[in-house]
């Protein structure tokens, strides 16, 4: 397979070289059969290949077939709309894995899929459908998810087909259950992502009691994201934890659509974020990989682009010559597995495209990577008896060039250091919690409370401060401000109060009525402000606002919302079972995949070049 798709990528060039139309007479007669010329074509550059005549004539007979077949859609598309979608077959469909299907791009997402069903044999709840390298929407139309004539349209299917399971009954209700229980385990996902990232965003929770997700640099320090970006982020990562989770269980057809998912959030991040971390370079590598292993690597039009936009990327995170990664963790040995991989795809993609000697330089610099990656394993047991893991052996070696007590050392030292950042990032955010906490006590809704102490770097007196000068935030609310818009009058006891302390009657009578009746808020804000409101605040019933309601934990409880929260449990435990432990687990690799890899390219490459 590998070696008809060299041959087809080289026929291709050579064509568009020559500037040959196999369209076109001489070798289509009238009646679009192949004409005599062909035979001449496939003997010059069969010469030129130093390959089978034969073979040679096939492929470029079928390259002539797919040419008029697209001609005709083209002139259909034209004249009727209807346009031609490119289908790709899950792997297991040996013959005609390509496909062409007609359709009008006014139908929805759902219609497609449908179709798609019905025309090559699948179910069709038990298949997804990726276009432009994303998920097709189901409710949406084709036109609206830019979706042109001739685009490629791949299927990820999460079941065997209906042929395969029609064999055993028992087989077919099996794999459906795993069908449906798979389909489930995407919506936890994107639900527990969901939950997680609000969670990251609000910053409000308990640490100890509550799990949640945070950002953090090169050395494990959490870092400071804008609020705008932050979700966005957040559920970036996720998704791209997610998809790396099933791509380590070889569970390529559900992790590509986590992986596009995290690509898809990436793009709502600014340019200079991700310059700043290398998450993104590795995504744009696991997503190469990932249809390298569908055996899709034809359907992604861009693969060289991401591959450059990930060799881009990493230059920007680490550094000329790595210099920056060097200076933040004294070695770049571990990131060298990441470079492997890059220069792997490359390789692949460049066979795949006919460029047989930029595809043999790249993939001699993924061997020479490999060999200066490889790790005795009596060395790994070596470090297995001092305590450490397995994963910390072979991050440890790679980051010290094999030696086992550099090695020991490193990995003690990092261990160290990682356990004193946990603490002090758990203290600073126990102190926040303490400080929204204490904002909180005086009145003032925990939005309030999060935006002032953000603004004033987590200090709890300027934060006070900043909400004194602008007691317009005391609407920023955590529930729906139309909830209630009523202005309850004040008791007589709170007005006296407020007289008692100094302050005129009618003056403290509008402060309660603005302040919903809290004594302390009023008189802090009447204190600030020289004894007076300040005149942009609403003082009628109709400018104003509602106060913090009664959080759903001072209601009572239901079945149903105990079952709902059950559920939202149920999602982020399976979030964190697949968030690694380790911070720097997407640098681990066994290698073994890439090994294997390498020895059967440069196997194909060297055939070629002999």
């Amino acid at each position: 397979m590998a070696q008809k798709k060299y041959l087809q990528a080289k026929l291709t060039q050579f064509l568009r070289e020559d500037r040959i139309q196999l369209w076109k007479p001489p070798y289509t007669d009238e009646n679009k059969k192949v004409g005599l010329a062909l035979k001449d074509l496939a003997k010059k550059y069969s010469d030129k290949l130093e390959c089978c005549e034969n073979e040679v004539e096939k492929i470029i007979e079928e390259i002539r077939c797919k040419a008029i077949e697209r001609g005709t859609g083209n002139e259909n598309y034209r004249t009727t709309g209807i346009a031609t979608i490119e289908v790709f077959l899950p792997p297991r469909l040996k013959k005609d894995r390509k496909n062409l299907l007609e359709t009008r791009l006014l139908i929805t997402g759902r219609e497609l899929r449908s179709k798609i069903a019905e025309t090559f044999g699948f179910q069709e709840n038990y298949i997804k459908i990726v276009i432009n390298k994303k998920q097709l929407q189901l409710g949406k139309t084709l036109e609206e998810q830019g979706v042109a004539h001739n685009v490629k349209a791949m299927v990820l299917e999460l079941k065997q087909s209906e042929e395969d399971v029609r064999k055993n009954f028992q087989l077919e209700e099996e794999e459906q259950n795993e069908a449906e229980l798979k389909e489930k385990q995407i919506q936890r996902t994107k639900r527990g992502l969901e939950i997680l990232a609000q969670r990251a965003a609000e910053t409000v929770v308990d640490p100890e009691m509550t799990p949640y997700l945070d950002i953090a640099n090169q050395t494990g320090r959490s870092i400071r994201i804008p609020a705008s970006e932050r979700k966005a982020l957040m559920l970036a990562m996720g998704y791209h934890e997610k998809g790396r989770a099933f791509l380590k269980r070889k569970e390529y057809g559900i992790a590509l659509p986590c992986l596009l998912d995290a690509d898809k959030y990436f793009c709502e991040c600014c340019r200079e974020l991700l310059d700043t971390v290398d998450n993104y370079a590795v995504l744009q590598l696991d997503i190469v990989w990932c249809y390298f292993r569908l055996e899709q690597l034809e359907c992604l039009d861009d693969a060289e682009k991401k591959l450059n936009l990930a060799q881009k990327c990493f230059k920007n995170c680490y550094g000329e010559n790595h210099q920056r990664l060097v200076h933040i963790k004294g070695n770049c040995g571990k990131e060298k597995v990441l470079f492997l991989r890059l220069y792997l795809l490359q390789g692949i993609r460049n066979y795949h495209s006919g460029n047989d000697v930029e595809a043999c330089e790249y993939l001699n610099k993924a061997r020479q990577l490999l060999k200066e990656l490889y790790i005795d394993p009596s060395k790994v047991d070596n470090l297995l008896q001092l305590g450490f893991t397995a994963q910390e052996a072979r991050l440890g070696l790679r980051a010290c060039d094999g030696n086992v007590d550099h090695a020991a050392t490193h990995i003690t030292n990092r261990r160290e250091e990682l356990a004193q950042i946990r603490k002090e990032e758990k203290e600073k955010k126990r102190r926040r919690l303490e400080n929204i906490r204490s904002l909180k006590g005086m009145g003032y809704s925990t939005h309030a409370a999060q935006q002032a102490l953000h603004a004033a770097s987590g200090n709890l007196d300027e934060a006070l401060k900043i909400l004194l000068s602008n007691p317009q935030m005391w609407w920023l609310n955590d529930s729906n401000p139309e909830t209630d818009n009523r202005q309850e009058s004040p008791s007589q006891e709170n007005i006296d109060q407020l007289v008692y302390m100094g302050f005129d009657a009618l003056v403290a009578e509008a402060a309660l009525r603005v302040f919903r009746g809290n004594v302390q808020l009023a008189a802090q804000t009447l204190a600030h402000n020289g004894g007076s409101l300040p005149p942009d605040l609403p003082l009628s019933p109709e400018d104003s606002l509602s106060p913090p309601a009664t959080s759903p934990s001072d209601s009572a409880g239901t079945s149903s919302a105990s079952t709902d929260e059950d559920m939202e449990t149920e999602a982020v435990n399976e979030i964190l079972e697949d968030i690694p432990e380790h911070e720097e687990d997407y640098l681990d690799s066994t290698l073994e995949d890439e090994e294997m890899i390498i020895a059967d390219m440069q196997f194909a490459v060297c055939r070629l070049q002999q």
